[in-house]
C-alpha cells in the first residue's frame, strides 16, 4: 500500500487550526477521491514522552492511502482529483501554513490487540513520527530499524497499530513543497491518555536504549501526537 502524505504546519510565529468547515471541506474531498482505500486526518493532540519534546504538533496532517503508486500518482497529478486541496476557501483556516507533500510506500506490523476501545465520540491517537534524514547508508538504516524497532513497539501497552513508512521516487503536479523523508512512524492507541501511559511505561526506555544503536543518520527525528479520523471513500 502507498500513502500520499500531507503536513500543514504553523511558520513565522503563526499559530493556525483548521475550522469545523475546514474539515468538513476536507472529508468531502478526501472522499471524493478516485482510487482510494482510506484516508485519515490528523489534529493535534497532547501527550508526554518521557524522552521527547517536540512542541506542539501541526495543526493538521493528512494520509491518503493508494493500493497502487499510479492511483496515488493519477489522484495528485496536474489535472488529479487531489488539486481540490489548493482550491481557493479550501483550508482557509490554514492559510499562510507551511505545506509539504510526500509520497512513501506503507509497512504495517503486528500487534497483539488491534481493536481499538476509543470512547463514544472521540477519536484515536496516533504518535506520528518523521526521520527527515539522510541515512549515511540508507539500506543499513532501514535493515536495521525494522528488524529491532517495531518488536519494542508491540510491547507498548494497549497499542493497536504499528506502521513504518518509507520513501518512494513519486510524480505528482500539486503546488506544495516536496520532501523526502527517509522514513515516518505511526502507532495508534485508543486515545491520547492511553498513549501518554505507553510513553511513560518501561518499554519507552527500551525503545531509547535501541535508539541509540541505529546506524549513522541527520536531520534528527520528531514527534507529535495526533488525533485521527478515518475517512472512507464515498459509496
Amino acid at each position: 500500500m502507498f500513502a500520499y502524505i500531507v503536513f500543514y504546519g504553523n511558520q513565522n510565529g503563526t499559530t493556525l487550526a483548521a475550522g469545523p468547515d475546514d474539515l468538513a471541506q476536507l472529508r468531502d474531498i478526501i472522499a471524493r477521491t478516485p482510487g482510494l482505500s482510506s484516508g485519515l486526518i490528523f489534529t493535534p493532540e497532547t501527550a508526554e514522552d518521557l524522552f521527547n519534546h517536540d512542541g506542539a504538533s501541526p495543526p493538521l496532517g493528512v494520509q491518503l492511502h493508494f493500493e497502487t503508486l499510479d492511483e496515488l500518482e493519477t489522484a495528485v497529478g496536474p489535472t488529479g482529483h487531489l488539486q481540490a486541496l489548493s482550491s481557493p476557501g479550501v483550508l482557509s483556516g490554514l492559510k499562510g501554513a507551511k505545506v509539504t507533500q510526500q509520497a512513501m510506500v506503507v509497512r504495517p506490523y503486528p500487534v497483539d490487540d488491534p481493536m481499538l476501545r476509543t470512547s463514544e465520540g472521540a477519536l484515536p491517537c496516533s504518535y506520528v513520527v518523521h526521520y527527515p534524514g539522510p541515512a549515511e547508508d540508507i539500506n543499513a538504516w532501514l535493515s536495521h530499524y525494522i528488524a529491532g524497532h517495531p518488536p519494542i513497539m508491540r510491547k507498548f501497552p494497549a497499542i493497536r497499530s504499528i506502521e513504518i513508512l518509507s520513501r518512494v521516487d513519486w510524480c505528482g503536479g500539486i503546488d506544495a513543497e516536496r520532501v523526502a523523508h527517509i522514513q515516518r512512524n505511526r502507532i495508534v492507541f485508543d486515545s491520547a491518555a492511553a498513549l501518554e501511559a505507553a510513553l511513560q511505561s518501561p518499554v519507552r526506555h527500551e525503545m531509547r536504549a535501541d535508539f541509540h544503536t541505529f546506524p549513522p543518520f541527520e536531520g534528527g527525528n520528531f514527534h507529535y501526537p495526533m488525533a485521527t479520523e478515518t475517512v472512507l471513500p464515498a459509496g
